[in-house]
Parts: C-alpha cells; sequence; structure tokens
C-alpha cells in the first residue's frame, strides 16, 4: 500500500508565506512526476506547480515568481514554498503523484486528502 499525507495549510494575511508538505510512503519502487493542484470553492481543480524525476518544474502563470516546488527524494516528499500570497490563493491544494509500486509493480496515480490555505485581506 502506498499513502501521501500533506501538511502546511492554514490561515495566512495576504503577503504572508506558508510551506505545504506531502509525503509518499509504503511500497514505492520510484516516483515520476509530483505536482500541486488547487480547487477554489465554486471552481475546478487546477495545476499549480509541477516538478518531474529530473528536476524540471513548470508553474501556473497565477503562481509564477511567487510559489516554488521543490522536492526530496530521499523523504519521497514534495514541497510547495508559497510567498506573497493573495486572498485568490485561497483554494484546498491537493498533491498528485505519479510513482511506481513494488511487489506487484505497477504504475499508480495518487491525490492527498487536500489541506486548505485561507489567505485573508
Amino acid at each position: 500500500q502506498v499513502q501521501l499525507v500533506e501538511s502546511g495549510g492554514g490561515l495566512v494575511q495576504a503577503g504572508g508565506s506558508l510551506r505545504l508538505s506531502c509525503a509518499a510512503s509504503g511500497s514505492i519502487l520510484r516516483i515520476n512526476t509530483m505536482a500541486w493542484y488547487r480547487q477554489a470553492p465554486g471552481k475546478q481543480r487546477e495545476l499549480v506547480a509541477r516538478i518531474t524525476s529530473d528536476g524540471s518544474t513548470n508553474y501556473a502563470d497565477s503562481v509564477k515568481g511567487r510559489f516554488t516546488i521543490s522536492r526530496d527524494g530521499a523523504k519521497n516528499t514534495v514541497y510547495l514554498q508559497m510567498n506573497s500570497l493573495k486572498p485568490e490563493d485561497t483554494a484546498v491544494y491537493y498533491c498528485n503523484v505519479a510513482l511506481i509500486t513494488t511487489a506487484p509493480t505497477r504504475a499508480l496515480g495518487l491525490w492527498g486528502q487536500g489541506t486548505l490555505v485561507t489567505v485573508s485581506a
């Protein structure tokens, strides 16, 4: 079994910072792409940032220059450092991980449980 555990959400004032974490655990052979998505009330889930196994990254235009995605291979963890937060960043943030499991060997795409980020004006 493999699971993802997110942490780091909360309430912050506009201009503040938060750091989200998402740790994968279990029978993992390899982790490929790791990403963060978000879903605001009444809106569709959208990609925030993505990082590949070789460290290549891409970001939504709305967060470029403010958010940074990174990963720690030894800890099977992906991070999202969010700076200069704006009220429009308020959403539930979900991590998404593409990985290969062991015994049996298979490819999975997993979602975290979501963590709420609220940015007050």
